[in-house]
């Protein structure tokens, strides 16, 4: 029995001709899963709930190649429904409200769907015994404020609404595999940037769109904030390696963090720097309950399944600025 669990524990997932479900597979980082997964040879659903013929996911033509279901998470029949019908292998969990300003505005939607729609993944997943795992997209968020930098262990003590909504969820799904031994993994990441953000609220996006169209960036904070900055490729490397090694991660939670640890500032000089542009940028210090300092160990991860982050912003923001401008979206 032991031998047998070893065995379980080392298996890796193959995903080619897998049934995967990508919840929010139409947004940002979930259109670059999508992409990487096709790749693979795997059949994968998305549920949506808006279409941008601007974004990513249209622009890559990955509508084409993805089977695409009209649900909001929310509604637990209709989670459980997809999971049954499509005969699911995989979940990668994305779908979520994403953003801290509509969750001031919009609280119980906030959190009915970071945390109800959580929930309702989870238990579409204890009930189709058929999944082998889910893999729950969190945020560095979820631990809420620290002077230091967080560790899987820091205490999860968001205090505001969106902030609450990630830790929550973190919550529950570790009481899934605690309890019923769901195969489910958890993910924190910094400041994901890349081709196809649309949220142009977000530093990376504010600051393409301000180049194009020669408008100021306004910044909400006042400038000294400092995150952790990743690029979406490297995140996309981190979801798959957690889902094909899920036997040997499950129960756990991971950071992902990069070394470009810097405030929106030095941020901005950095991407002048490299680009060879002039940001024109408004300091309007108008952000609410903003955590001064956010940075991600990611050591164990490193250690664990040798993952590391292979792309700079020196190196890849030419690249992504080149999409903003060539794509139409601005």
């Amino acid at each position: 029995m032991e031998k047998r669990k070893r065995a379980l524990e080392n298996m890796e997932i193959n995903f080619t001709d897998k049934n995967i479900l990508v919840t929010g597979g139409t947004g940002f980082i979930g259109s670059h899963l999508i992409e990487e997964l096709i790749r693979q040879k795997a059949h994968v659903i998305s549920t949506y709930q808006t279409r941008n013929p601007h974004s990513y996911f249209y622009s890559r033509n990955l509508d084409e190649q993805t089977t695409l279901v009209y649900i909001d998470i929310c509604n637990f029949e209709s989670v459980f429904d997809l999971v049954t019908k499509f005969d699911i292998d995989l979940i990668f969990h994305l779908a979520a409200q994403p953003l801290v300003d509509i969750a001031y505005a919009n609280p119980k939607r906030t959190l009915e769907t970071n945390i109800l729609g959580t929930t309702n993944v989870l238990e579409s997943a204890r009930l189709f015994p058929k999944v082998k795992g889910i893999i729950v997209a969190s945020s560095d968020k979820a631990y809420g404020k620290t002077e230091k930098k967080y560790v899987e262990d820091t205490p999860l003590r968001g205090d505001h609404p969106y902030e609450v909504s990630k830790s929550a969820a973190d919550l529950i799904s570790y009481s899934y595999f605690k309890t019923y031994g769901l195969p489910v993994v958890v993910t924190r990441f910094g400041n994901v940037y890349g081709e196809g953000d649309l949220n142009f609220s977000r530093v990376i996006p504010g600051i393409m769109k301000s180049l194009a169209t020669k408008e100021s960036l306004k910044i909400r904070s006042d400038g000294t904030y400092i995150r952790d900055y990743i690029y979406v490729k490297d995140v996309i490397h981190g979801y798959l390696l957690l889902a094909k090694n899920i036997g040997k991660v499950k129960g756990e939670a991971f950071n992902f963090g990069s070394s470009e640890n810097l405030s929106v500032l030095n941020l901005i000089t950095l991407i002048e720097k490299t680009l060879q542009k002039k940001i024109d940028y408004k300091i309007l210090n108008t952000a609410r309950n903003e955590i001064p300092f956010q940075s991600l160990d990611y050591a164990k991860i490193e250690k664990k399944l040798g993952w590391k982050p292979k792309f700079t912003l020196c190196g890849i923001i030419k690249q992504i600025y080149d999409w903003y401008s060539n794509f139409g979206v601005l």
